[in-house]
């Protein structure tokens, strides 16, 4: 069974280094064996943050403050409307880093179905997209894995602005668009409205590579 800390949503955005905080602690319960495997998911006050290969022509070119992580990937924006999730498993072994970031999209992708949005994989690109003909990018995945157990996660998008995009190379990727569940189904749709499906797939996710 998988622990869950849902904390922060709708108007209580956490700020992103007290949530980074809240998942140092929880990594090492899980990696000292005294707590269980946890998600945590909430949603952030808005915040670039940039993983290890983000180069300087994708950070923001006003100046804005950007938050360097030690994750994988390049630079994103998280903030309200987004739902952020933070897996901290113990990874079986061998440790299969991609087999999890491919979890981590099957998981998304079957919530997405749940609403009535086709949610794809896209080669040689991370995340979940949507779309046809023009990719647009419906949720980022960046990971770490220190110890066997891992850190960081998702970014699903619900109903965030898109505005801030418009100020980074998104993922590092020029070529394709960003986009929201609300924005694809013409309807609001909340991180508070989706938390219930995501943490149902990703109970059964667990279980499924437990089995």
């Amino acid at each position: 069974m998988l622990d869950s800390v849902v904390t922060g949503l709708s108007a209580n955005s956490v700020p992103y280094e007290e949530g980074l905080s809240l998942q140092r602690a929880v990594h090492q319960a899980v990696v000292s064996g005294t707590s269980p495997g946890t998600v945590i998911l909430l949603e952030h006050e808005a915040v670039y943050t940039a993983g290890k290969r983000t180069s300087p022509d994708e950070r923001p070119i006003d100046g804005t403050p950007v938050v360097d992580v030690d994750r994988g990937g390049k630079i994103t924006w998280h903030g309200p409307g987004q739902l952020v999730g933070y897996p901290i498993l113990r990874l079986p072994e061998p440790i299969d880093v991609v087999g999890y970031v491919r979890r981590l999209e099957d998981v998304l992708i079957a919530v997405l179905a749940e609403l009535g949005i086709a949610g794809r994989r896209v080669e040689g690109r991370s995340g979940v997209w949507v779309g046809d003909g023009i990719d647009e990018k419906i949720a980022a995945i960046g990971i770490r894995v220190a110890d066997g157990v891992t850190m960081h996660g998702f970014a699903l998008n619900c109903s965030n602005s898109l505005e801030p995009y418009e100020k980074i190379v998104a993922c590092g990727i020029r070529d394709a668009g960003v986009t929201t569940i609300s924005r694809v189904l013409g309807r609001t749709v909340r991180p508070i409205d989706v938390v219930e499906p995501v943490l149902r797939h990703l109970e059964a996710a667990e279980a499924a590579v437990a089995a």
